[in-house]
């Protein structure tokens, strides 16, 4: 005899799955069929069986209409948490839809004239006009991005907004994700913000339950879920994301899905970064949906659907604040790309690795293929091949013959290849050099960047007459070295890569010279390192040079041509002209990468053409 079902039992539960990045949906025993159908309306979800579906936490939210179609939604029973989170999302969305088809000026009425008593008694520090009216803007709605430029104060302007919120009784505490770099800017701006300083922790093991704000780093989010969650949620809380480019790949990547899951357990969200798009609109669209999930990925989609940037800048521009670079009024730069030839065993390598083989090259063809086809191994062999030889340890320097010894006849181009430092200095290792020297000479210093540690630490040989300074992730002590780089007046170079170096460290008091030896296909990474030496308290006679070296007829032209696409791209959805600057650089005469689709057709296209030529 079957057991009759309790009418007080619910139809159907709907609550977060452990990673709070998912919806889950379990109906009760007689409503198999009603879920089967539900689930037709979420395309993106799945049935675990007959009586239990998952759905992506977005996705799930953008289609809240479908559950219309249940057929007995007084006995729905909701998980409390998602239920706060859906009614979140309903009123931002209408909050934001208003604010879309309206004039992008406050909505409730905070001007900026108004903010002294929004911040609170204990706010101290001084805003700029810009920081004003960006934080009368982020005041408007619960929620918010501010995608101003480095160096427009974005660490201020969400302290400010966090005092607002603690003024009002929205938020008592608040969560700070960022880069290890930025810590020292949380950590100090805290302090003088206010009066009486909240107290400001890094998270250690376990989050501190005395600390008001607490910063922690994007790798540890992952494995500090649980502990963050019930920090979050002991006190109404508010969830900062600094450079929260890094989580550009939304709920498919470890720091998003990390972010995603901590989001919906604060009353206020907020996210900065110069650099929001910087591989285009899927980047923006995992953004926002942290801001306002369930909506920010639909108006961003929408807007972009057309193909017209321009309008689809004057549609999102309401929903983010942006201070650009011409409303800091720095003076301008133009970077300029020096074509650098090349020949002799350099030229012959390279083309062999792109499958152009020379007599010598077809000896050793087998040898090749198993060398070339990799888009990191092409940017080191733009370099220099020698890189693509492993040495005794993955930070070894390249130790180059001077005078370099003459080519042996008849050797193979592979054998050339395993000793290549006794025969060829690398070109661009020459112009660095040539480019530090003259600097030096005139008394100003030069930060030099490249992709790969090995160039660094290769380079540190070459320049050791300059006393230089190097940054890279095996560095045991970084402050020393920066230190030593802005303080000591026989310190002219720095070394780094980007990806260690290209957030949250201002050297534009020291340095106004850069050199690229390369560059990958990361725009972002390419912008924060550029604001390195061009940043908000340059003097208005400051020259800041750039020079990217790119060797001719290789992978550093294809590079150069898609940074130039993104560059465009982001500084058309920002309607910021700066932006788009950038993606058309000026030429010369001759003297870890993330790759999209459009990335590796370029590159395909690269090799392709190459080995037909």
């Amino acid at each position: 005899m079957t057991e009759k079902r309790d009418l007080n039992d619910p139809s159907l539960r709907i609550g977060f799955d452990v990673t709070r990045t998912r919806a889950v949906l379990r109906a009760g025993e007689p409503f198999g069929a009603d879920l089967t159908h539900l689930a037709a309306g979420f395309p993106a979800g799945g049935q675990r069986g007959p009586l239990t579906m998952e759905v992506p936490l977005d996705d799930f939210l953008s289609g809240l209409h479908v559950l219309s179609d249940w057929p007995h939604p007084e006995s729905v029973e909701w998980e409390e948490e998602l239920l706060t989170l859906v009614n979140d999302v309903l009123d931002d969305a209408d909050q934001a839809a208003d604010c879309l088809d309206h004039s992008p000026q406050p909505v409730d009425g905070v001007e900026a004239g108004s903010l002294p008593g929004r911040l609170g008694a204990g706010w101290r520090a001084d805003l700029t006009s810009f920081q004003r009216r960006d934080i009368a803007r982020l005041l408007s709605m619960r929620h918010g991005a501010n995608f101003s430029v480095p160096g427009a104060g974005k660490t201020r302007v969400g302290l400010a907004v966090y005092a607002a919120a603690r003024e009002k009784g929205d938020a008592r505490r608040l969560l700070v994700v960022s880069p290890k770099s930025a810590y020292e800017s949380w950590i100090t701006e805290s302090g003088e913000c206010f009066d009486e300083a909240p107290v400001t922790k890094v998270m250690g093991k376990v989050p501190d339950p005395h600390a008001e704000i607490m910063v922690v780093n994007y790798e540890r989010l992952d494995r500090s879920l649980t502990g963050l969650a019930g920090w979050l949620r002991a006190a109404p809380s508010m969830v900062i994301l600094d450079e929260a480019h890094r989580m550009k790949l939304g709920a498919d990547g470890t720091y998003g899905s990390a972010c995603m899951a901590l989001g919906p357990l604060s009353r206020r969200r907020l996210i900065l970064t110069g650099t929001p798009a910087p591989n285009g609109a899927r980047d923006l669209e995992n953004l926002l949906s942290f801001v306002w999930p369930g909506h920010g990925r639909r108006v961003v989609t929408q807007a972009v659907a057309g193909g017209d940037l321009a309008h689809a800048s004057s549609v999102l521009r309401p929903l983010f604040t942006r201070t650009t670079k011409k409303e800091l009024g720095l003076p301008p730069f133009q970077p300029v790309i020096r074509s650098v030839p090349l020949d002799g065993l350099h030229r012959e390598i390279y083309d062999a690795l792109v499958g152009r083989f020379t007599a010598r090259a077809e000896l050793s063809r087998e040898d090749f293929d198993g060398l070339g086809k990799a888009m990191l191994r092409l940017l080191m062999a733009a370099t220099s091949p020698a890189l693509l030889v492993e040495g005794t340890s993955k930070y070894e320097p390249l130790n180059f013959q001077v005078p370099p010894l003459e080519i042996p006849e008849g050797e193979s181009l592979f054998k050339l290849l395993q000793n290549l430092h006794q025969h060829e200095v690398p070109p661009k290792y020459l112009e660095v050099r040539d480019i530090v020297s003259k600097n030096a000479d005139a008394g100003r210093k030069t930060l030099v960047w490249s992709t790969f540690v090995r160039n660094i630490t290769s380079l540190e040989r070459v320049l050791g007459d300059f006393r230089p300074a190097v940054v890279h992730g095996g560095t045991a002590d970084r402050a020393e070295e920066i230190r030593r780089f802005r303080e000591d007046p026989d310190c002219f170079v720095l070394i780094s890569n980007p990806a260690t170096l290209g957030e949250g460290i201002s050297l534009h008091r020291e340095c106004h010279d850069a050199v690229y030896i390369d560059r990958d296909f990361m725009a972002g990474r390419f912008l924060q390192s550029l604001d390195r030496i061009h940043r908000l308290g340059l003097a208005p006679d400051t020259q800041t040079r750039v020079t990217v070296l790119a060797s001719s007829g290789t992978i550093d032209e294809v590079v150069a041509l898609r940074l130039a696409e993104k560059l465009e791209f982001m500084g058309a959805i920002l309607d910021d002209p700066s932006v788009r600057q950038l993606g058309d650089l000026q030429e010369e005469g001759p003297v870890t990468v993330g790759m999209d689709e459009a990335d590796v057709r370029a590159l395909l296209e690269h090799m392709g053409a190459a080995s037909f030529r």
